[in-house]
């Protein structure tokens, strides 16, 4: 499956972004989704996933209560919505797909990646 996300861009702390992550050439509804981040200097890490057929989210616990991850099959979209951002949120974020069976909150478990949208949050 391939992955493309968009959507990053630079935003002020306490500020908003969608991020959209649109899927093409297998049955996107196959795969657990899931949002990771990678910081500079840092390794990358989860931030939120979701089931195949949404029934389960998963959030890092930096991220919960601020970030909201959706996902429409119909439309083969994966989406996070993150609201009061902060400049620790700064990172490449990259939607990848993990086949069931697998935590959706282990980084080794997603098999496909996208190529990654960059959100800078300025202080």
């Amino acid at each position: 499956v391939q992955l493309q996300a968009f959507g990053g861009g630079l935003v002020q702390a306490g500020g908003s972004l969608r991020l959209r992550c649109v899927a093409s050439g297998r049955t996107f509804s196959w795969y657990g989704m899931g949002w990771l981040r990678q910081a500079p200097g840092k390794e990358r890490e989860f931030v939120a996933a979701i089931s195949r057929n949404a029934d389960m989210t998963h959030y890092a616990e930096s991220v919960k209560g601020r970030f909201t991850i959706s996902r429409d099959n119909a439309k083969n979209t994966v989406s996070m919505q993150m609201n009061s951002l902060k400049p620790e949120d700064t990172a490449v974020y990259y939607c990848a797909a993990a086949f069931s069976g697998g935590s959706l909150v282990s980084v080794n478990t997603y098999i496909y990646w996208g190529q990654g949208t960059e959100v800078t949050v300025s202080s």
